[in-house]
């Protein structure tokens, strides 16, 4: 589910907006003014929230993006193996594994982490 649209020129840095159907982190941006007969463009570069890949376009000053929702929780870290953690979270008591980035440092058994649910999607974002 998308939390709103927004226009390309509302933009900003940080923003999270969807690009073919994948989260993605806005991490430069530019806006060029109108001409005499044209309209503004936006020039951005977008990083994967889940891979870390970069994205790079210019588009329409018009053109519309949508925000998807992040849903911030907490969890309790059960098992290490390897670079997977086993976690409970820690509302619903529901138990799943999910892959340890190589940015996150610090995720032990018994600690906790915030984890992002990101459209269906989660990933382990830091060890609390």
């Amino acid at each position: 589910m998308v939390a709103k649209v927004l226009d390309a020129t509302e933009m900003r840095l940080g923003t999270f907006i969807l690009l073919d159907g994948v989260a993605h982190q806005v991490k430069k941006m530019d806006v060029s003014k109108t001409g005499k007969h044209g309209h503004a463009k936006v020039r951005y570069e977008a990083t994967n929230i889940m891979s870390g890949k970069k994205k790079v376009a210019v588009v329409p000053g018009h053109d519309k993006f949508e925000v998807p929702m992040i849903d911030k929780r907490a969890a309790q870290v059960l098992s290490v193996a390897d670079d997977t953690a086993t976690l409970m979270d820690s509302e619903s008591f529901e138990n799943f594994e999910l892959p340890i980035p190589e940015t996150v440092e610090g995720v032990t058994e018994g600690g906790s982490v915030e984890y992002w649910d990101v459209e269906g999607d989660k990933l382990i974002r830091k060890a609390m």
